[in-house]
């Protein structure tokens, strides 16, 4: 391929040179100069940096999945929590040492790779129990209306309106826990009995509450009420390291992912969102606390309302100072926003296709968000092979690496699925299964209204504020992370003002981020 007018010696220096790192790295692969693998050009990407987060894109089959598959390996080794979505099921394969081949052999020799099969720390989660894995649940009150409004496809009046809802929820004390509780109030306030309280609600008419309560039911038609709903799966969860030190890798089965791309987006969003309200302001550290992989990213940003896009760019952009690293993996970087993409310091892009007059201009609008480099990038990425990619990365300095045309290093677990036998027994060994694995139901706004069929209590709203945990200082709860959760989540923050008294917790919710059904006061 066509490079600059410079002697293979100093092309490869320059590569050399950049990627000399003082910290630990995730060692990604060896640089490919002039047509060939030079396992003298290691290429690197800084721990320290992760949280900086990144992009893996390229065509479909050009190696993504083993690429994000790699780096979990790498990252769970030195210690970083890992989360990631299983979409097509090959990640499994963490779970299982790979065995060496005559084909692989060669492959890490021509890296200068030290190649061992191992296994790795992997919980399997999933939606509801939609799947393998150790569900994953949450309550309606702590969605919140924001989120709740992407999955049901509502507009912003309709929105507004299901906001009202909430906020009449709340100063009834009728707890939303699933989606039967709020079916239960939006029925109370249409039905004659509750005409006078929606009038008093102001702004939210029975026509507009009816189509609320249809797209409702289609929700319940679709199968999604197994997704809401306690015990509520704790965020915290994802920050766990297994007893040798490793970092646990929580992979999100997603099986029936086509079905429901919206709810399977949205929920990502409620995991970070929850994360960056509940995790301390950390600064800058030697390794992340978490790397979040975004597969399919497209699917967060399809469709989405101006504000969702800003609450999405905010997050990104303060997540990083809590320790957290995202990754958006995806075929083309012009699926993510601008204002998302310019905060990605991290790139590792494969191949793409230029079949089309709009992937000849994607081209060139990629190839502009690389720094100026040896390669012809137009070229190299249209002729990468599978397990190759275009690297650049943010150093130690906080200055982008050279551009570096890079093969790939080879996982060291199974590059596919595992056994159903070995995802089963994993599954039942889980510690989370005994906390998570029984839906429970609560008495909650369903059965108060069905039980009493009487308008409920007008009676001051129960306490919400429940206190930050010990190990987390109030002082270091910055303002925004309040305004993530009022804006983002679209409930009134949980979290009490540092210094002020904190609220005692709900009696059937202990822990601060399990927060009372009824919102604050």
């Amino acid at each position: 391929m066509r490079m600059a007018k410079k002697t293979t010696a100093e092309k490869l220096a320059t590569i050399q040179q950049g990627y000399t790192l003082d910290g630990p790295t995730i060692e990604l692969g060896a640089a490919i100069v002039d047509g060939e693998v030079h396992k003298e050009a290691q290429v690197r990407l800084p721990l320290s940096m992760m949280n900086r987060h990144g992009l893996v894109a390229g065509a479909t089959g050009t190696g993504k999945t083993v690429t994000l598959h790699m780096m979990a390996e790498q990252l769970s080794t030195a210690g970083v929590p890992v989360f990631l979505a299983d979409i097509k099921g090959d990640l499994s394969g963490l779970a299982t040492a790979a065995t060496a081949s005559e084909k692989l052999t060669a492959r890490t020799a021509s890296l200068g790779q030290e190649w061992v099969g191992k296994a790795f720390p992997v919980e399997f989660l999933s939606l509801g129990g939609d799947g393998n894995g150790v569900p994953v649940r949450a309550t309606i009150t702590s969605f919140g209306p924001i989120l709740l409004s992407r999955i049901m496809e509502l507009n912003d009046t309709q929105e507004s309106s299901l906001q009202l809802i909430f906020h009449f929820a709340d100063q009834k004390k009728l707890e939303l826990i699933d989606l039967k509780d709020l079916r239960a109030v939006i029925q109370f306030l249409t039905s004659d009995e509750g005409k006078a309280e929606l009038e008093d609600l102001g702004g939210l008419s029975k026509a507009t509450a009816g189509v609320i309560l249809r797209e409702l039911v289609n929700l319940e038609a679709q199968g999604m009420e197994k997704f809401f709903g306690e015990p509520e799966f704790d965020t915290a969860e994802l920050l766990r390291t297994a007893p040798d030190g490793r970092g646990v890798i929580s992979c999100l089965e997603l099986p029936t992912l086509q079905t429901k791309p919206m709810l399977f987006s949205t929920f990502l969003m409620w995991l970070l969102a929850d994360l960056f309200e509940d995790l301390p302001e950390a600064g800058d550290l030697d390794k992340p606390k978490l790397v979040f992989f975004l597969d399919e990213a497209h699917l967060l940003f399809s469709d989405a309302s101006k504000a969702f896009l800003e609450a999405i760019t905010t997050t990104v952009r303060l997540i990083r100072s809590k320790g957290v690293g995202i990754f958006f993996v995806t075929q083309t970087p012009k699926d993510v926003p601008a204002a998302v993409l310019g905060q990605l310091a991290n790139r590792v892009q494969h191949a793409l296709r230029a079949f089309t007059p709009e992937d000849a201009k994607a081209l060139k609008a990629t190839v502009s968000t690389f720094p100026v480099s040896d390669y012809d990038l137009e070229e190299t990425l249209t002729s990468a092979g599978i397990g190759e990619a275009v690297i650049t990365v943010m150093n130690e300095k906080g200055a982008p690496t050279p551009v570096a045309l890079t093969k790939l290093r080879a996982p060291e677990s199974v590059m596919g699925p595992s056994t159903d036998e070995l995802i089963r027994s994993t599954i039942a060994a889980s510690p989370l299964l005994p906390k998570y694995g029984t839906a429970v139901d609560n008495i909650s706004a369903y059965e108060k209204l069905t039980d009493k069929g009487t308008a409920p209590s007008t009676g001051e709203a129960a306490p919400g504020r429940p206190p930050v945990p010990a190990s987390v200082d109030p002082q270091s709860v910055d303002a925004e992370a309040r305004r993530i959760e009022e804006e983002i989540l679209g409930r009134p923050s949980s979290r009490p003002l540092p210094g002020s008294e904190a609220w005692p917790p709900h009696p059937r919710r202990s822990k601060h981020r399990l927060r009372s059904k009824a919102a604050t006061a």
